[in-house]
């Protein structure tokens, strides 16, 4: 009992501490790879990440094979702070499913799981003022970039309906816990990553990891490459995802990407297409708010004072 309520004592001194803006001009997206970013969307912004893929599973044990298709679903919502955000993560897939004596379609919903997360660590709230005397200085390795953004995600998934893609005694509702981290290194570079428990407090909890990295090409172009690792009593497997994204506008972007596994029980080959939208039209008045500072009255006073012109300046005016 002690022990929940320190969690709680450390996690509102956390909040209570870090009051500060997490919005972005461009739109932040965690498409096209599977890992969560440790920066929430900002307060007021709904996003919607839309995915369609195609599936390839293939069992040589069992010879079984199902060829399908399935639609991703996330959406984020900032509330509260602009730190915070609540998320809704869905997948449902339907196939074709052959096997020795069996010839059948399966559907349903692999996955929904409801969230939120809280950025607990910015390291770049602070950033260095450029040196305006030397190139050398501005592009030197710096060690803050070592130190990654730190988030915490807690939510809860529903297996619904009669799910043939889970196991059988799979709870109804069960948690999900995860560690994010993030790294920025330089401009180009970002990485990410998740750990992960799982299902934790039902017959077959999961443990996991994925990591993500990022290179930005240009403006409009970046190209990703991920590994992820899971292992349960259940099921275990090691999955490797690359792709690029395309940014069309500033709350718009474009994905494709492609997942392969290294076994063969089943193997897996996935293709993905997708799209990323953030509506933020409510944001403008929020921004404004958390980053506008209160002018002190020597500022005001300045400010009056400029806008005032001496009697000798007046008298030369006329005279021009």
């Amino acid at each position: 009992m002690m022990n929940i309520k320190i969690f709680f004592l450390v996690g509102f001194l956390l909040i209570s501490a870090t009051q500060y803006a997490q919005y972005t001009d461009i739109i932040n997206s965690n498409r096209p790879g599977k890992s969560m970013s440790a920066f929430s969307v900002g307060k007021t912004v709904i996003q919607a990440e839309v995915g369609l893929y195609g599936i390839r599973e293939k069992h040589d044990l069992s010879r079984y094979e199902a060829n399908g298709f399935g639609t991703e679903l996330d959406v984020r919502y900032g509330a509260f702070f602009d730190q915070f955000e609540f998320t809704l993560n869905t997948q449902y897939q339907y196939d074709w499913y052959q096997a020795p004596l069996i010839n059948d379609t399966r559907g349903g919903f692999k996955q929904v799981t409801v969230g939120a997360k809280y950025l607990v660590y910015d390291p770049f709230i602070k950033q260095d003022k450029p040196n305006i005397y030397s190139w050398k200085a501005n592009h030197k390795f710096n060690w803050k970039q070592i130190i990654p953004a730190v988030a915490v995600y807690a939510g809860l998934n529903f297996n619904l309906g009669d799910n043939p893609f889970t196991f059988p005694t799979d709870r109804t509702i069960s948690p999900k816990v995860m560690v994010i981290t993030q790294n920025h290194f330089g401009s180009k570079w970002v990485w990410v990553n998740n750990i992960i428990a799982d299902k934790y407090m039902t017959d077959y909890p999961t443990l996991g990891i994925i990591s993500t990295m990022t290179r930005g090409f240009n403006m409009r172009w970046s190209g990703f490459l991920e590994f992820q690792g899971y292992k349960s009593d259940w099921y275990a497997d090691t999955v490797f995802r690359l792709g690029a994204a395309y940014l069309v506008r500033e709350n718009i972007q474009l994905d494709a990407s492609f997942t392969k596994n290294v076994k063969d029980t089943p193997s897996l080959l996935l293709a993905n297409v997708g799209m990323a939208w953030r509506f933020d039209s409510n944001y403008e008045t929020n921004y404004k708010r958390v980053k506008g500072e209160k002018k002190s009255k020597k500022d005001k006073k300045s400010k009056a004072e400029k806008g005032k012109k001496r009697k000798d300046e007046v008298e030369l005016e006329k005279t021009k």
